[in-house]
């Protein structure tokens, strides 16, 4: 394994400070400094950005950020083992690397930002899908990000880019596709990690369009989402039947028969049936 800077490899920083991963923190670390720069391509041209990594753990993301040429990078960890670690990138790369160290549910990351930024993490396996959800619902779209470029289980990856009539299309599809251009890049066996986990690992980068792909209100579709998933093997006019007295009327003028299930309807027609709600 080459070296991409003047740091030593990730397995002797983590046997100097006894940075043995912890399962309560979701920690799986990725040592193969190579493999962390090919995850910093992913997420493109850098250099006029500013990046925002969560849970950098010993640094191998950071390093591969920083050598790809990110401007600068804003890591949020956790785990304070970990902060005597990424100070020495920080020196080795002056100016370029802030650290906070907090809860990235909780921190205000954009406030040390200048948008549009790019986000770009290994993300703990315990809060990676809150924190997509999040970055994915801001109140105003566009965000003040311009990518994302996130390390998830390969399940969870699937279903951000699951199409139609597939078993792992769902809400996370939906919400990922409607604002999104979003793709797997990159897909990790579980020895590329330590300790390995017990399920391969994917790269997925998502590219925030200027608008929503199709018209809605936010706050409707969520609701009509939430409401055809959570009961998946109904059918709509069953599973939805909470939310108007005249579903079945919407559903028609949306386009989608009322004995349809919620896997099979495409992102445009949940739209329109989100505006069909909205103007009753």
């Amino acid at each position: 394994m080459s070296a991409i800077d003047t740091l030593p490899p990730l397995s002797e920083v983590i046997k100097r400070h006894q940075l043995s991963a912890r399962k309560s923190l979701g920690q799986n670390f990725l040592l193969d400094l190579n493999l962390t720069a090919r995850i910093a391509r992913v997420a493109g041209d850098l250099s006029q950005t500013d990046v925002l990594e969560v849970g950098p753990g010993p640094g191998g993301l950071t390093r591969g950020l920083l050598a790809e040429g990110a401007r600068r990078v804003l890591a949020v960890e956790k785990d304070a083992r970990c902060l005597p670690a990424l100070a020495e990138i920080s020196e080795a790369y002056p100016g370029r690397l802030e650290v906070i160290e907090g809860d990235a549910l909780e921190v205000d990351s954009a406030a040390h930002l200048t948008p549009p930024y790019a986000i770009c993490a290994n993300l703990p396996y315990n809060v990676g899908t809150e924190l997509l959800v999040r970055w994915l619902t801001p109140p105003e779209w566009p965000p003040a990000w311009q990518s994302l470029t996130l390390m998830f289980q390969k399940e969870v990856a699937e279903r951000i880019v699951a199409e139609p009539g597939s078993k792992a299309y769902g809400r996370l599809a939906l919400l990922a596709q409607w604002r999104c251009d979003a793709r797997i890049a990159l897909t990790l066996p579980p020895g590329a990690f330590t300790p390995p986990p017990k399920v391969s690992s994917a790269v997925v980068h998502l590219t925030a369009l200027p608008a929503p792909r199709f018209e809605a209100d936010p706050k409707v579709l969520e609701r009509v989402v939430a409401a055809a998933f959570n009961q998946r093997r109904k059918m709509l006019r069953a599973a939805l039947k909470s939310l108007s007295p005249q579903i079945q009327d919407h559903l028609a003028e949306a386009g989608i028969a009322p004995t349809e299930r919620a896997e099979r309807v495409p992102l445009e027609q949940f739209c329109a049936l989100a505006r069909s709600l909205a103007s009753a």
